[in-house]
């Protein structure tokens, strides 16, 4: 599958350019208008008859506006003669509401699934999904594509191995955590937290030896970064001499970046699957680090039916 062509909307232009330049192909031309009512309008300005396309598009803040970039984007190619639309979003919107949490409550990352295969893609490239059941939401082919042959690198450059442990916020992160640690022979802690409301975490206890270490928080995404705060102040009240955050997708909404600045946490460690706000970029806390060869990687082997998973 050699003629493909890659768009994006407007969520990651940076990131898919950097995809293109390793790939090295040209982004596909691609005009995305905005009526004065706001509703979205899209011209596909090149032909793509016959080719394999791939559209790069988070569906972060604004979710709503990047989801339906992606499926007009996804109809204009379709009505245009694609042969394939191939959906690579690095940050899959919604993918928290992936269960009933109480009655009469959506199920939105299936509803998100539905659409994105009912617009016609006929593949999905994602990047770290919150729970990897979602994979189960969709009846077309799914890449899970993992951060972590990224962050690892990282973290082996800047990292005393002796002295480390990975730390987990909450037991649902712990698999993940778990496999993280292995990969580093790191020690393995966990903080135990309540969620009394949405976006509001209460950390309790610190499982796990950390008295002395380095202490690595890692999960899937920071949001509010509540929850990420709070288990640091644990981890060093309980002994832990120094506290970092790594994670692959930095939503970072309302006071995220301010309460970052002011807590505890030495340094924040993300990737572009979400584009890094100048704020981000300006924080000397954080750290941005790129996917952009690995999804494209991804790509290319997608394109020559080579294997993603030996990647990780």
């Amino acid at each position: 599958m050699n003629n493909f062509k890659i768009f994006c909307g407007t969520s990651n232009v940076p990131l898919a350019e950097a995809v293109c330049k390793y790939l090295g192909v040209p982004l596909g031309k691609a005009e995305i208008r905005r009526f004065s009512d706001g509703e979205l309008s899209t011209a596909i300005d090149e032909s793509v008859r016959g080719c394999h396309v791939f559209v790069l598009q988070s569906t972060c803040p604004p979710t709503n506006e990047h989801l339906m970039e992606l499926l007009i984007l996804t109809d204009a190619l379709k009505r245009a003669s694609a042969a394939s639309v191939t959906a690579v979003i690095p940050y899959y919107g919604y993918a928290r509401q992936d269960r009933k949490v109480k009655p009469r409550a959506p199920i939105t990352a299936k509803l998100v699934a539905d659409l994105i295969t009912t617009s016609g893609i006929s593949r999905v490239v994602t990047v770290d999904l919150h729970a990897g059941q979602i994979q189960g939401f969709f009846n077309i082919p799914v890449d899970h594509i993992y951060a972590s042959p990224v962050l690892l690198d990282y973290i082996k450059e800047t990292n005393n191995n002796n002295d480390l442990v990975i730390v987990s916020p909450d037991a649902g992160g712990m698999e993940r955590a778990r496999v993280f640690a292995k990969k580093l022979d790191a020690g393995l802690a966990m903080t135990d937290k309540r969620r009394p409301n949405p976006n509001q975490a209460e950390i309790m206890n610190v499982i796990g030896d950390v008295e002395g270490k380095s202490v690595i928080l890692f999960d899937d995404l920071v949001d509010t970064a509540g929850t990420a705060i709070q288990a640091a102040q644990a981890l060093i009240k309980n002994g832990a001499k120094r506290a970092s955050l790594c994670c692959t997708h930095a939503v970072l909404s309302g006071k995220a970046i301010e309460r970052i600045k002011d807590s505890v946490l030495e340094e924040v460690i993300i990737t572009d699957t979400i584009p890094p706000s100048q704020d981000v970029i300006d924080c000397d806390k954080f750290k941005v680090l790129t996917i952009a060869d690995l999804l494209g990687e991804s790509i290319k082997r997608i394109t020559t039916g080579e294997s993603i998973s030996s990647l990780f």
